[in-house]
Protein backbone atom coordinates (compact mmCIF):
# COMPACT_ATOMS: atom_id res chain seq x y z
CA UNK A 1 0.00 0.00 0.00
CA UNK A 2 1.45 3.14 -1.31
CA UNK A 3 1.86 5.77 1.70
CA UNK A 4 3.53 9.55 1.80
CA UNK A 5 4.01 11.09 5.12
CA UNK A 6 5.12 14.97 5.34
CA UNK A 7 7.16 16.75 7.65
CA UNK A 8 9.45 20.25 7.62
CA UNK A 9 6.21 22.28 7.90
CA UNK A 10 6.75 25.24 10.26
CA UNK A 11 6.61 28.87 11.27
CA UNK A 12 8.76 30.99 9.27
CA UNK A 13 9.76 34.34 8.32
CA UNK A 14 9.29 35.89 4.92
CA UNK A 15 12.58 35.98 3.17
CA UNK A 16 13.87 32.65 4.71
CA UNK A 17 14.40 29.27 3.68
CA UNK A 18 12.63 25.80 4.42
CA UNK A 19 12.67 22.48 3.27
CA UNK A 20 9.51 19.95 3.14
CA UNK A 21 10.36 16.25 3.33
CA UNK A 22 7.86 13.52 2.38
CA UNK A 23 8.94 9.44 2.55
CA UNK A 24 7.63 7.42 0.26
CA UNK A 25 6.87 3.67 0.45
CA UNK A 26 5.01 1.19 -1.78
CA UNK A 27 6.06 1.78 -5.12
CA UNK A 28 7.42 -1.64 -5.14
CA UNK A 29 8.54 -2.86 -8.30
CA UNK A 30 7.19 0.14 -10.37
CA UNK A 31 8.63 3.64 -11.57
CA UNK A 32 6.71 6.32 -10.19
CA UNK A 33 5.97 10.08 -10.57
CA UNK A 34 5.59 12.38 -7.43
CA UNK A 35 5.25 15.93 -6.58
CA UNK A 36 4.18 19.16 -3.87
CA UNK A 37 0.63 20.23 -4.01
CA UNK A 38 -1.54 23.22 -2.44
CA UNK A 39 -4.30 24.67 -2.07
CA UNK A 40 -5.24 27.53 -3.70
CA UNK A 41 -8.17 29.92 -4.57
CA UNK A 42 -11.02 28.30 -6.62
CA UNK A 43 -9.76 25.09 -6.70
CA UNK A 44 -8.94 22.17 -4.03
CA UNK A 45 -4.96 21.92 -5.21
CA UNK A 46 -2.36 23.44 -7.35
CA UNK A 47 0.94 21.87 -8.33
CA UNK A 48 3.68 23.47 -7.02
CA UNK A 49 6.58 21.00 -8.66
CA UNK A 50 6.93 17.80 -9.92
CA UNK A 51 9.25 14.86 -10.41
CA UNK A 52 8.05 12.37 -13.15
CA UNK A 53 8.81 9.02 -13.63
CA UNK A 54 12.46 9.80 -15.53
CA UNK A 55 13.63 12.51 -12.80
CA UNK A 56 12.88 15.55 -14.90
CA UNK A 57 11.88 18.27 -12.59
CA UNK A 58 9.11 20.48 -13.21
CA UNK A 59 7.66 23.70 -11.54
CA UNK A 60 5.22 26.39 -11.04
CA UNK A 61 5.47 29.68 -12.76
CA UNK A 62 5.17 31.18 -9.45
CA UNK A 63 8.43 29.33 -7.62
CA UNK A 64 10.70 29.09 -11.06
CA UNK A 65 14.17 29.77 -9.20
CA UNK A 66 13.03 30.20 -6.02
CA UNK A 67 11.79 26.06 -5.18
CA UNK A 68 13.52 23.65 -5.97
CA UNK A 69 12.41 19.83 -5.78
CA UNK A 70 14.90 16.30 -5.56
CA UNK A 71 14.50 12.97 -4.18
CA UNK A 72 17.08 10.79 -1.98
CA UNK A 73 18.54 8.14 -2.54
CA UNK A 74 17.52 5.26 -2.09
CA UNK A 75 14.25 7.21 -3.88
CA UNK A 76 12.08 6.78 -0.62
CA UNK A 77 12.03 10.64 0.10
CA UNK A 78 11.38 13.53 -1.60
CA UNK A 79 12.26 17.27 -0.69
CA UNK A 80 10.99 20.61 -1.74
CA UNK A 81 13.70 23.57 -0.62
CA UNK A 82 12.01 26.57 -0.66
CA UNK A 83 14.07 29.51 -0.94
CA UNK A 84 12.96 33.42 -0.12
CA UNK A 85 9.58 32.54 0.97
CA UNK A 86 7.14 35.23 1.21
CA UNK A 87 3.25 35.29 2.72
CA UNK A 88 1.97 34.10 -0.27
CA UNK A 89 3.62 31.09 0.17
CA UNK A 90 1.86 30.10 3.09
CA UNK A 91 -0.35 26.91 3.08
CA UNK A 92 -0.34 23.42 3.62
CA UNK A 93 2.06 21.60 0.99
CA UNK A 94 1.32 18.03 0.41
CA UNK A 95 3.22 15.48 -0.92
CA UNK A 96 1.58 13.55 -3.82
CA UNK A 97 2.34 10.29 -6.24
CA UNK A 98 0.92 8.64 -8.99
CA UNK A 99 2.00 5.42 -11.16
CA UNK A 100 4.13 6.31 -14.22
CA UNK A 101 4.93 9.07 -15.88
CA UNK A 102 2.50 11.95 -15.17
CA UNK A 103 3.96 15.19 -16.20
CA UNK A 104 0.85 17.67 -15.27
CA UNK A 105 -0.08 19.36 -12.52
CA UNK A 106 -3.56 18.84 -13.05
CA UNK A 107 -4.24 17.02 -9.46
CA UNK A 108 -6.99 14.45 -10.87
CA UNK A 109 -3.77 12.55 -12.52
CA UNK A 110 -2.40 11.92 -8.75
CA UNK A 111 -3.76 9.15 -6.88
CA UNK A 112 -2.21 9.09 -3.61
CA UNK A 113 -1.74 11.81 -1.30
CA UNK A 114 -0.12 12.89 2.41
CA UNK A 115 -2.13 14.01 4.86
CA UNK A 116 -0.14 17.19 4.66
CA UNK A 117 2.17 19.51 6.50
CA UNK A 118 1.34 23.52 7.24
CA UNK A 119 3.47 26.85 7.30
CA UNK A 120 2.76 30.12 7.69
CA UNK A 121 5.10 32.76 6.31
CA UNK A 122 5.03 36.08 8.21
CA UNK A 123 5.69 39.23 6.76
Amino acid sequence: QVQLVESGGGSVQAGESLRLSCVISGYKYTTYSVGWFRPAAGKEREGVSLIDEIGRAKYADYVQGRFTISKGNPEISLYLQMDILNAECSGIYYCAGAYGMVTTHEPAYWRKWGQGTPFPVSS
